[in-house]
């Protein structure tokens, strides 16, 4: 399958298409050390720089697969919390880049704090802005706990799909069923296990248990130091997009299986 990465940061996502087997076409980030480590360890894939002034038309029906952590900052608890009004809020362009390439499935990551800001209209429009443009959508909140790492780290992951043949697809018109998945993100959030509730027990940064190689975190020399500690920090946890991309491929597998079965066989 073929990945495309947007707000790559570091490389959580690109890291875990690699355990797939997947190729990584492109990525797309800013920052001066996130992108030397993305050229570094995927000097094949396309480096885009600013999101904002990237035509992504070229990748048109080419993409399986798009992700894409986008800034957090507008939402976490650790900022102002100023949603839409914060200039970093860039989810609109993360949406013209899936309008632009067209891929089957999307996995957009967020803060847990982008569920309830502004009421969770923020979040709510994320849900609805792909389902406008044909796309099934399920948010889930997951914490790195879930991944056996020593803290929580909620975060809020939105798998959307499309069937670009027009089958299964969900047109935004339905409000009825495309509430269903929003509803249950949330409702996932209030039943979490209440032994995670002590988390962590490790922090989530400076070299603690992320997820991320030691390859790719552990970076002490003094030019990077500050920005390696960054990169890390706003890191996804790449063992939890891998097993979001393992359930894609694993679809992927039945739509194909699916597809060739004879019109008058049902598939088992």
């Amino acid at each position: 399958m073929r990945h495309g990465s947007l707000f790559s940061g570091i490389g959580g996502f690109d890291l875990a298409a690699e355990w797939m087997g997947w190729e990584n076409v492109f990525h797309c980030e800013w920052m001066e050390f996130p992108r030397k480590v993305l050229e570094y360890y995927w000097p094949e894939a396309d480096s885009h720089i600013d999101i904002c002034k990237t035509d992504f038309k070229k990748y048109e029906g080419t993409i399986d697969v798009i992700s894409g952590g986008f800034p957090c900052q507008p939402f976490s608890l650790a900022g102002k919390r100023k949603g839409t009004d914060d200039e970093r809020y860039l989810w609109g362009e993360m949406l013209r880049a899936i309008q632009e390439i067209k891929p089957t499935w999307v996995i957009a990551e967020n803060v847990f704090g982008i569920t309830n800001i502004d009421g969770g209209l923020v979040f709510e429009q994320v849900c609805l802005d792909l389902e406008a443009e044909g796309y099934e959508v399920q948010p889930f909140v997951i914490p790195a706990c879930a991944k056996n790492a020593p803290h929580r780290r909620d975060r809020c992951w939105f798998v959307a799909y499309s069937n670009r043949d027009g089958s299964n697809q969900c047109n935004g018109n339905d409000e009825v069923n495309a509430s269903k998945g929003r509803q249950y993100a949330l409702g996932y959030v209030k039943s979490i296990p209440s032994n995670f509730q002590n988390f962590p027990t490790q922090s989530p940064i400076c070299g603690g248990d992320d997820g991320l190689p030691a390859e790719l975190d552990g970076i002490t020399f003094s030019k990077w130091r500050n920005e390696s500690i960054k990169g890390y920090g706003n890191a996804i946890v790449p063992q939890i997009a891998y097993e979001l991309f393992k359930i894609i491929e694993h679809e992927n597998k039945n739509q194909s299986t699916t597809a060739q079965q004879p019109d008058n066989i049902s598939p088992k």
